[in-house]
């Protein structure tokens, strides 16, 4: 039988589980980098390396001071999580894969410090969320009718173009969110690239046509 201190320490790691998963569902549908698995993966990984520091050294004495060690495990997983995020044109990828390996750091730390039921129970979750959740989180994004498209346009200087084309994207039902900016002064233009949030159905090629035919525009463009 598990002891009160014990299943209170799998209660605050699925309690950190379930509010990640609230706030990852709110980020993704949003059409944020970071969904529903990472946000669990982080949650529960960090509820997990607070455990692991308030109840794992508890019987250690004297000079020794192994929280040290789960500390600098923290600061240096971080670069390695970095090495798995990749950036493809306006795309992020690899942020689940860098906070699984930080989830598994925890896992790790945990069962160093004797904690095997914790560690369990927190490997459960993040297989779960890993394997079962990415097919919950496809369903529900694929009821969402909306898409993501990405264009890029240059206007010319000091005609207020960007603000025209904005004007013409929100009077079409286009959300859009500027992503750069960049200025030619030799060319006295201005490029901007935009992240389009779109109806699935929309016409992604009237939309640039539409665009074009505005007069202060000299080049528009779909980024794939």
């Amino acid at each position: 039988m598990l002891d009160d201190i014990t299943l209170q320490m799998i209660l605050r790691l699925c309690l950190a589980s379930l509010l990640g998963g609230v706030v990852g569902i709110e980020r993704g549908s949003g059409d944020r980098p970071a969904g529903l698995r990472t946000h669990i993966l982080v949650s529960a990984g960090s509820a997990l390396l607070m455990l692991v520091s308030a109840y794992a050294f508890q019987d250690w004495a004297g000079n020794h001071d192994p929280g040290r060690i789960a500390a600098q495990v923290v600061s240096g997983i971080g670069f390695l999580g970095a090495g798995t995020i990749l950036h493809e044109g306006f795309n992020v990828r690899g942020l689940t894969t860098a906070a699984s390996l930080w989830m598994v750091a925890a896992i790790g730390l945990a069962c160093g410090a004797g904690m095997y039921i914790i560690a369990i129970v927190a490997t459960v979750i993040m297989l779960i969320t890993l394997i079962t959740f990415h097919e919950l989180e496809k369903r529900f994004y694929t009821n969402v009718k909306t898409e993501r498209r990405y264009i890029k346009f240059t206007v010319r200087k000091n005609e207020d173009g960007v603000t025209r084309v904005l004007d013409y994207l929100q009077k079409n039902g286009v959300k859009s969110r500027t992503l750069n900016i960049k200025e030619d002064f030799t060319h006295n233009t201005i490029t901007v690239e935009l992240y389009l949030k779109m109806q699935q159905d929309g016409d992604i090629d009237k939309v640039v046509a539409g665009i074009n035919d505005l007069n202060p525009v000299t080049a528009v463009e779909i980024v794939e």
